[in-house]
């Protein structure tokens, strides 16, 4: 069963996509909510597997609640707002449906989420039994002013301190999110991400090129060509995990 959220702030929108997803016994809905706030305390405690969400909401939009969780569901959006559109696909949301929702786009919605599914069945047993720590294929929503993205952090090859904020580096994108390098860092796979200094943490996978640095330091070329020094500490401490 797919264990799926409705969070809408219209009754009647909520009730009819419960209609409509009766068509669908893999789906169970598990709970509604109808503002953001109220989302994110039934995600937090319910952990669902599918989240439909309105982006028009009293108080936080949809994007304000996402860029809120630490670990993004699979997301169909719902709107009336069709300009919205466009900026659903950027965050790479699943899917984003038109109110009145038809049953034919909804079908196609569910379709793309068995295919994501079926993906995700082949990182299943590398999932981490800590269920704080993130693991590579765990998706995150982040939010840089207007843009937004869900990412994977297996792309994700760079976080680098910035102030308060850490800029966090994949493709060609460098947003910032209000989260310390630390506050990351306990959240981080220590298999996949590596403290390389006081200012950075990397994705080991991403790494290009290792070169002797100074004062018995190393320096690492990523594959966004990011070149980042590993402090002499961590230096001995990259040398035990890698066996160098």
């Amino acid at each position: 069963m797919i264990k799926t959220i409705i969070i809408d702030d219209e009754r009647l929108a909520r009730n009819e996509l419960k209609k409509l997803l009766t068509d669908f016994p893999e789906i169970e809905v598990i709970a509604e909510a109808a503002n953001a706030n109220e989302g994110i305390e039934k995600i937090d405690s319910l952990d669902p597997d599918l989240i439909f969400l309105d982006i028009q909401m009293p108080g936080k939009t949809g994007f304000d609640m996402l860029s809120e969780l630490d670990k993004a569901p699979d997301v169909i959006f719902t709107t009336a707002y069709d300009e919205y559109a466009l900026k659903a696909f950027e965050v790479n949301a699943l899917d984003y449906l038109l109110k009145p929702v038809e049953p034919k786009r909804l079908a196609d919605a569910i379709q793309k989420l068995h295919l994501e599914d079926d993906r995700e069945l082949l990182h299943e047993n590398e999932a981490s039994a800590n269920k704080s720590i993130l693991a590579e294929h765990d998706q995150v929503f982040v939010k840089d002013g207007e843009r937004c993205w869900f990412v994977r952090l297996s792309d994700i090859r760079l976080f680098e301190s910035v102030g308060n904020y850490a800029k966090v580096y994949f493709g060609p994108n460098k947003p910032l999110i209000l989260k310390s390098l630390n506050a990351l860092e306990e959240r981080l796979d220590e298999k996949t991400f590596f403290r390389a200094n006081r200012k950075h943490i990397v994705n080991l996978r991403m790494i290009e090129k290792i070169e002797p640095y100074f004062n018995g330091g190393l320096l690492l070329e990523l594959k966004g060509g990011e070149k980042i020094e590993v402090s002499r500490r961590q230096t001995v401490k990259f040398k035990e995990m890698m066996s160098l």
